[in-house]
Formats: C-alpha cells, sequence, structure tokens
C-alpha cells in the first residue's frame, strides 16, 4: 500500500519532483535580483572608496563618520553575500535541490535580519524597508514549505507534539524541557509570554528603582514603546537570557553570574549603541559612575552604555532569572487555558508588531522633526499630528533627543 493512502498529508513522489509554477518565478527574480545586485554594490563601494581617498566623506556623513562608513561597508558586505547566496538559492529551486534550498534560506534569513538593522542605522525607517521585509517574509514561508520531506517531518512532530503537550498539560510538567538539556521548552509560545511579561515586569522595577534610587519620590513614566506599560529592552533581555541560561540552570551559581553579566552588559551596550546610531535617542548613561572613587573603567569603555555595577546586576538578575524566577513564570504562562493559548499568541503577537513597528515610525520622524528633515508626505503628518515632540517626550519622558549622534547618510 502507497504511504499516501495511509496518510494523504504525505506528498507523493509526483508532488514532489513538481516545482510550483510561483517558485520557479521567485526563483528567477532571486536570481535576477543577485545578478543584478552584485555590479551595483560594486560600484557603490568604489564610491565609498573614491570619497574616503579624496576626503569629501567626513562632509557628506557628518559628526560619526568613522561609524558610519564601518556601517556602509558592513552593508556592502551583507549586500554582496547575499545577492551570492540568492543566485545559489534560485539555481537550487529551479533545479529542485529542495534541501539545499531549505538550508540557504535560513543563512538568507540571518543576513537580512543583519541588512534591516544596518539599513535602520543608515536611513532610519522609510520605503527601502519594504523589499527586505517582504524578502523575509517570503524566506520564513519558504523555508518551511519549499521541501515537502522537513514540511512532513514538521506536520508529524507538531502531531506528536500536540499529544504529549495535551499529557504534560494534565501532569503540570507543559513548557518544561523533558530531555533534561535545559528547564524550558525553547519554542515561539514559552519564549514570545517571557517577552511579554518581562516587558511588563521590567517596567515596573525600572519606575520603582528610579522612585527610590535614581530620584527619591519622583515619578517618571519609562516605558520604552509608544503604547501600553511595556519596556522592551527587559523583554528581549528575559528571551536572552532564557535562550542563553537554559542549559545553565544547574550550573554552579558563579558561572551563571558571570555568563550573565557579560551577556547583560554586551546587550545593554548593543541596544543603547543601536538607539543612539538610528534614531540619535539617548535613554540611559553611566559615565557619570565611580569605581573606587575613579571612574568606571566599563563605563569609560563604552561611552556610558553600561557600567561595572550594572553588570553585576545583570549577573545577578540572571541568576535569580534562571534559578527562582522563570520556574514560577512557567506556571503563570501555562494559566492561559489550552484552548485559547495559540490564538492568544497570535493575537498578541500581532499586537506587539504594530506596537513595535508605530513605535520605530514615531521615534524615526521625532528625529526628522528636530533634524529638520521631515519630508512632506501624510505618514510624516500623521505622527506630526497626534505624535508629535511633546507627545514623545512625555511619553518617552527617559529619553533625550540628539540628531548629531545618529549615523544617517
Amino acid at each position: 500500500m502507497d504511504r499516501n493512502e495511509l496518510d494523504p498529508s504525505v506528498p507523493s513522489a509526483t508532488e514532489v519532483k513538481k516545482i510550483p509554477l510561483i517558485i520557479k518565478v521567485y526563483a528567477v527574480l532571486c536570481i535576477l535580483s543577485g545578478v543584478g545586485t552584485l555590479p551595483s554594490v560594486g560600484a557603490f563601494m568604489w564610491q565609498v572608496i573614491t570619497a574616503l581617498i579624496n576626503g569629501n566623506a567626513a562632509a557628506k556623513l557628518g559628526d560619526n563618520t568613522l561609524v558610519a562608513v564601518g556601517l556602509i561597508v558592513a552593508g556592502i558586505m551583507l549586500s554582496a553575500a547575499s545577492a551570492v547566496i540568492l543566485i545559489i538559492f534560485g539555481l537550487d529551486l529551479i533545479k529542485n535541490q529542495r534541501r539545499n534550498a531549505a538550508r540557504l534560506s535560513y543563512i538568507l534569513i540571518a543576513l537580512t535580519v543583519v541588512e534591516l538593522l544596518v539599513d535602520v542605522m543608515l536611513q532610519g525607517i522609510g520605503p527601502f524597508l519594504l523589499r527586505p521585509a517582504i524578502q523575509l517574509g517570503i524566506l520564513v514561508a519558504l523555508s518551511t514549505t519549499v521541501d515537502p520531506t522537513l514540511r512532513q517531518e514538521r506536520e508529524l512532530q507538531r502531531r506528536l507534539q500536540e499529544m504529549l503537550d495535551r499529557d504534560a498539560a494534565a501532569e503540570g510538567m507543559l513548557g518544561r524541557d523533558e530531555t533534561g538539556e535545559g528547564y524550558i521548552k525553547l519554542n515561539y509560545f514559552n519564549l514570545f509570554w517571557v517577552f511579554f511579561v518581562c516587558c511588563i515586569l521590567g517596567l515596573i522595577a525600572e519606575d520603582i528603582w528610579h522612585m527610590t534610587v535614581d530620584d527619591p519620590g519622583v515619578y517618571q513614566n519609562r516605558a520604552g514603546m509608544l503604547f501600553g506599560p511595556f519596556s522592551p529592552i527587559y523583554g528581549f533581555g528575559a528571551v536572552l537570557m532564557t535562550m542563553v541560561l537554559n542549559r545553565f540552570y544547574k550550573k554552579n551559581p558563579i558561572i551563571i553570574f558571570l555568563v550573565s553579566a557579560l551577556l547583560g552588559a554586551s546587550f545593554e551596550v548593543f541596544v543603547g549603541w543601536f538607539m543612539q546610531t538610528s534614531f540619535g535617542v539617548v535613554s540611559w548613561s553611566y559615565s557619570h559612575m565611580k569605581l573606587f572613587g575613579m571612574p568606571d573603567p566599563l563605563a569609560v569603555l563604552t561611552g556610558g552604555r553600561t557600567c561595572t555595577g550594572f553588570a553585576c546586576l545583570w549577573g545577578l538578575g540572571g541568576l535569580i532569572w534562571i534559578k527562582l524566577l522563570l520556574p514560577r513564570l512557567l506556571k503563570l504562562i501555562n494559566m492561559i487555558p489550552w484552548k485559547s493559548r495559540y490564538s492568544a499568541t497570535v493575537i498578541f503577537t500581532i499586537i506587539m508588531l504594530v506596537d513595535g513597528v508605530m513605535t520605530l515610525q514615531s521615534l524615526d520622524y521625532w528625529y526628522q522633526r528636530v533634524n529638520g528633515t521631515e519630508p512632506d508626505i501624510p505618514v510624516a503628518q500623521f505622527y506630526g499630528k497626534y505624535f508629535d515632540n511633546d507627545f514623545m517626550e512625555n511619553r518617552f519622558q527617559s529619553m533625550t533627543m540628539s540628531p548629531k549622534d545618529a549615523t544617517r547618510v
């Protein structure tokens, strides 16, 4: 008996051999895009080299010439690498080498995400991000569907996992990594709710810290998103801590502390640098911090984006997180009713995505208004009307806007 008669979801040998027309068209577009990108990348690289030799780069790039040039070169290298891989990816699709194409799609997804970040740092938020964003969406879809055998494996795994999850829920073990390799399963459901809950808890902790330590008795809105009681740096930080420390939860507390301190400080430095170079926004600065009566060397080294004291707090926080808080948070997450947990996750994911996109756009137009470069377009008028400078200063009270610190070109 043919296995397809046992399970209609399993593709037949004929179906496996067929390449849908739309995928063929996309493959050709990938090849053409890659081939067309390489000459333009070479030409742009030549312009950058010429500008550097002639000394025109500083005049065009402003106060942060070195950083801007570094980002431009990184963007060029990423574009060149993506172009080459796109060509190979397209050829693999046409030749029906789907497993190779699926593997390449993961590399392209990573490169596209980094390209998006570099583009934001160099040009802010704009229509030019639509192409890589659409490409990212297509690649994510293709990575899960282009190889029928992988799709079949995932479908069978999904059905099995659903059965196991129901049994685990009944036993009170849902969300735990029963293999013993980590504390929780690093799936989207768990990680999203870790992010969501910690966005809120982080904001509460930030407000309490400010009212009791930074400026006793004075309340300051420390929110990090346009709508809602969210501080995304704590949400992303918690996800990062969870993913890295998940395998460390049984390790020596000193090891957990050191890994958490290094990870947290590095993350804080990156976020501070990204926000400053992208939008001219400074949300915190530890430049004034002292260590044994001397300027804190870590604060000096990182331009005030972190310091020794807060690195230690990250270390202590990671230790408390993986040992005490994560197990309790997992119990809280599993209070979401079984029948609505996935629909609730989709709905709240969409809400957070919309909030995140509008937050970045509002910061971008705030930057442009202060910098005097706001375009006369409907979307800019919308943000200028409903989220003007006074609104932004009141909403993001911990942020200061300084366009000269950005690396826009």
